[in-house]
């Protein structure tokens, strides 16, 4: 029977491969070479580097990744060996944007400032940045787009990196390239930071190494800008320094909702089942996951427009605890720091995307009703 080794973190990942062979649970950071000397499939999460150390003289067949991101994987080595190779690109692509504009909405609910005043600037318009531009557009910001590789392809509707930066609010959503044309390795640097103004809104969930985190701390000792970073260098030792001096901090939390989580699963499965020749292999394990009772949200028309959708999100997900979680790293010794942001991950709270949930709106408005179906949220009318 195949052997397949687990992240033990990954959304009903026994139930659902166990169909496919002998599964093994093991956190994370503890598969090891040794783990693997009877292992044929390997499935893994970021957290997991896989590399030439890892599987040299392993039996391991199959690689997975429950995650967009593919930089802990060392793909060139994979296809060397032979070795097949799957991610989940796109799994938690909701997740994310639900987070950004969690955070957009909780930033600008306190504020008397309308929403169609301001410009959002979006790096990376794939899987999660196209979302992100489609819901702000719906939302009547204006958007304008950076991404080199598909201007390649497409031509126009894009902009350059430093039109970017004269937006209200930016945020990244680009893959971690250490180098080449299309490097994205410190692409905020010191220049760029320090040249962004007071009022901007710096929002960073894609890769730790995409902002120069340590010029990014001595810049926001000034207090130039607002900084929401859910991702960092060197995690999971980041630098707490730099959390003081972020308006919202997070754990890299951003697409851990339970249908990304699941997503990642069922592509990873069907991935599996495809690569075994089981194509038609049943996804009943689907069926598992749990339902959602309180899911009823009410609008209130009697707020801004920010405030009222960040009543919303908070009901779904509220950001600030999230933040305020991550806060007390601050006051650990160095040693225990990194194993404090593994928790938070580890034991992440089920959270839910807004498509589970259901606005009942006193009268009819088309425009907030198109914002909230923007989102997924279903509606009805009292």
């Amino acid at each position: 029977m195949l052997k397949i080794v687990i992240d033990e973190n990954i959304a009903l990942g026994k139930e659902a491969f166990s169909g496919l062979g002998e599964v093994s649970l093991m956190p994370g950071r503890k598969i090891v070479r040794n783990s693997l000397m009877h292992a044929e499939a390997l499935i893994v999460r970021s957290i997991t580097k896989v590399n030439k150390d890892l599987l040299e003289g392993t039996p391991v067949k199959f690689v997975g990744t429950a995650t967009i991101g593919t930089d802990h994987v060392d793909s060139g080595y994979l296809a060397s060996r032979g070795i097949k190779f799957a991610d989940a690109k796109g799994c938690n692509a909701d997740a994310v944007t639900e987070y950004v504009f969690a955070a957009i909405f909780n930033l600008f609910a306190s504020r008397k400032v309308n929403l169609r005043d301001k410009t959002l600037g979006v790096v990376g318009a794939g899987n999660i940045g196209s979302r992100v531009a489609r819901i702000a557009e719906v939302l009547g910001m204006k958007v304008l787009k950076n991404d080199p590789p598909l201007e390649r392809i497409y031509g126009s509707g894009f902009v350059s990196l430093d039109e970017i930066l004269n937006a209200d609010i930016i945020t990244f959503h680009v893959p971690l390239n250490l180098e080449g044309e299309d490097k994205t390795y410190h692409l905020m640097d010191e220049k760029k930071l320090s040249g962004l103004s007071e009022n901007c809104i710096l929002i960073n969930s894609s890769r730790g190494p995409v902002v120069d985190n340590t010029a990014l701390k001595n810049i926001l000792k000034e207090k130039k800008f607002t900084a929401v970073l859910d991702v960092w260098e060197n995690e999971p030792s980041i630098d707490a320094g730099l959390l003081k001096y972020t308006e919202i901090g997070t754990p890299h939390i951003a697409g851990y909702s339970f249908e990304g989580k699941l997503n990642g699963t069922r592509m990873i499965h069907s991935a599996l089942a495809e690569f075994l020749g089981e194509h038609n292999r049943s996804q009943d394990w689907l069926s598992l996951s749990p339902g959602l009772t309180d899911n009823i949200l009410n609008f209130d028309d009697g707020m801004s427009l920010a405030a009222s959708l960040n009543y919303i999100m908070k009901k779904a997900y509220d950001i600030r605890k999230d933040d305020e979680k991550l806060r007390n790293i601050i006051n650990l010794p160095p040693n225990s720091q990194f194993s404090y942001f593994d928790q938070l991950r580890k034991e992440y709270p089920l959270r839910r995307e807004l498509s589970s949930y259901m606005v009942k709106l006193k009268k009819k408005d088309p425009g907030i009703e198109k914002i909230l179906k923007a989102f997924r949220i279903k509606v009805e009318y009292l």
